[in-house]
């Protein structure tokens, strides 16, 4: 019996968060290659299996495995079949994205949703595109409730360095409630995907804290402090750095993203906690630009460095300070 083994990747904020929440904002999401791995086979029933849990269910409803189950129900109901018409399969997802119970913040929900579409995808021979799979996992998580501002599905579906600009979320939930899903597939969302390639030779680094954000407790926090000035100032200052990195501009990159992370410093002060702030520290005298990344509070923070002998002393800096390198890699 044949097995299909598939994997999905992380993200990270760039620039562009908490502004990504409200529709026609844009950020900068950069995917992370730490991988969730997927296995689907052939089976005589449905079974479907989390290393996040102990035990392994069908398709009676379980909250643990709902998001799963939804992610199946929307991609058969795009095919126009009934579960029982499809062929079963035995699907099982590992790879937490953690340590020793500590999340390292690069995963989501949507992690999950794409993998299992990705893993049917390929199991159904279906061929989905990365368009595809972006509408059908935000249509999975906008059923379930979750308003999120579903960048984070963008930059895993298209595995890629991404500009999204965001959509209208209760617009659209709006529809699905009342439309069809090939109605709802079939209109304009109003969000925007753009691959972005850089032309400009630096390193990108992911420093874990090892303290973990709650995400939706700091959204709440923070929300209500984002202004009209905020956003419009985060949208020019993530649009000039998406050209800086195209038109291989070093210091506009810099000053940018600098800007960005002064605006989130000014949005609250817990953004930036202890440990974040001694991840941007270390930048000080090096050709680096560093910055905490989505949420804040925990979890992690990045930078961009434009000579490998400053990465070095970056990644002591940071080791020094408790903060684990996560990924490394050249951003050009």
């Amino acid at each position: 019996m044949k097995m299909i083994k598939v994997q999905t990747g992380g993200k990270l904020y760039i620039a562009g968060e908490y502004a990504i929440l409200t529709p026609g904002q844009t950020a900068i999401i950069k995917n992370i290659p730490i991988h969730m791995t997927a296995e689907v086979k052939g089976s005589p029933e449905i079974k479907l299996f989390s290393d996040m849990f102990d035990y392994a269910v069908g398709m009676t409803e379980d909250n643990n495995y709902a998001l799963i189950q939804q992610t199946i129900v929307t991609l058969f109901d795009y095919l126009g079949k009934s579960a029982e018409a499809m062929p079963p399969f035995e699907l099982s997802i590992t790879g937490k994205m953690e340590r020793d119970g500590k999340k390292y913040g690069i995963g989501s929900s949507g992690s999950v949703t794409v993998l299992t579409l990705n893993a049917l995808s390929a199991f159904y021979d279906l061929n989905l595109s990365a368009d595809l799979l972006f509408k059908l996992a935000s249509y999975t998580l906008l059923k379930m409730g979750d308003n999120g501002s579903m960048g984070d599905i963008a930059c895993i579906a298209y595995d890629d360095l991404v500009a999204f600009t965001s959509f209208d979320r209760p617009k659209v939930a709006k529809w699905i409630a009342e439309e069809s899903i090939q109605e709802v597939l079939d209109k304009d969302w109003g969000y925007r995907i753009e691959r972005i390639k850089p032309a400009l030779p630096c390193e990108f680094l992911v420093g874990w804290t090892m303290q973990p954000s709650i995400s939706r407790d700091m959204i709440n926090l923070v929300k209500s402090a984002i202004t009209p000035e905020f956003l419009a100032e985060t949208q020019k200052q993530v649009l000039i750095c998406q050209k800086a990195l195209e038109s291989a501009d070093k210091e506009t990159v810099k000053t940018s993203l600098q800007k960005v992370s002064d605006l989130l410093l000014g949005l609250s002060s817990a953004i930036y906690n202890d440990k974040l702030k001694a991840l941007k520290a270390a930048e000080k005298g090096l050709d680096v630009i560093a910055k905490s990344s989505g949420s804040g509070g925990g979890d992690c923070g990045i930078a961009i460095s434009f000579s490998p002998n400053d990465s070095k002393e970056l990644i002591k800096r940071w080791q020094e300070a408790g903060i684990e390198l996560l990924d490394l890699e050249e951003l050009a």
